[in-house]
């Protein structure tokens, strides 16, 4: 789905990653479920472009609804798999702290499992392979994605900034559409590792120049990232 010229999202508003087009090729960030290797492929085909025109794939956070289709990816065509040194364990392994569900309604909930098992959830494969970047790195990806540390969801969360696209995304860092409750609008993100932590690094993204803010749940949020900190606090 193209939102915005070299802007393009795959999945929906349950789970979401996005696809960055530009002359030097395509970066990626974010690898949702593994059933939307197909959701790629269609976005690629409909770009007249092929998996070899993808330079690296650049993961949020290890979390298993963001990493799906990463290592077949990697395994399959090369493509490298950036993480945060902090959450390259998580990404490898899937081993994280058990975080309390929170608030939940039952429609919404079971709707989130079920579009998990259609998209293959249950038979996610972890990354074998990582390169890992830090807070500040710019990438020689195309688009020259710069990484914001947003610890707090996990240890390692980033968000990623990428002016070619107009855009930052932020994983978990926040959300428009919360997939326990179904509740829309910029929100906390459910199954946050501290939620203290996470609400303070909103800030780090409040200065960023961007026309959209990209969430991994929800609908993507059209408005500057400065509005984007006190509207997620008061919610």
């Amino acid at each position: 789905m193209k939102l915005a010229p070299h802007l393009h999202r795959l999945g929906n508003d349950i789970v979401a990653s996005y696809l960055v087009d530009t002359d030097e090729g395509i970066t990626l960030v974010d690898a949702g479920l593994p059933g939307h290797w197909h959701d790629l492929e269609r976005e690629l085909e409909s770009l007249g472009k092929t998996h070899a025109d993808i330079r690296g794939l650049i993961l949020t956070h290890g979390d298993g609804d963001h990493i799906g289709f990463a290592e077949r990816l990697r395994r399959e065509h090369g493509v490298p798999v950036y993480v945060h040194a902090a959450d390259a364990h998580r990404a490898q392994t899937g081993e994280k702290p058990k975080t309390p569900m929170g608030p939940m309604k039952l429609t919404p909930t079971l709707g989130f499992f079920a579009y998990g098992l259609r998209k293959n959830a249950l038979r996610t494969t972890y990354v074998k392979e990582v390169v890992e970047v830090h807070d500040g790195d710019v990438l020689d990806l195309p688009g020259s994605p710069v990484i914001v540390g947003m610890p707090g969801h996990s240890p390692g969360s980033i968000a990623v900034h990428v002016p070619i696209a107009d855009a930052v995304f932020v994983g978990d860092g926040l959300t428009t559409r919360h997939v326990l409750t179904g509740h829309e609008g910029l929100q906390p993100a459910p199954f946050t590792d501290d939620p203290a932590e996470a609400s303070a690094s909103l800030d780090r993204i409040a200065g960023l120049k961007a026309s959209w803010v990209l969430p991994g749940h929800g609908a993507p949020w059209h408005g500057s990232p400065g509005d984007v900190p006190s509207a997620v606090r008061a919610a």
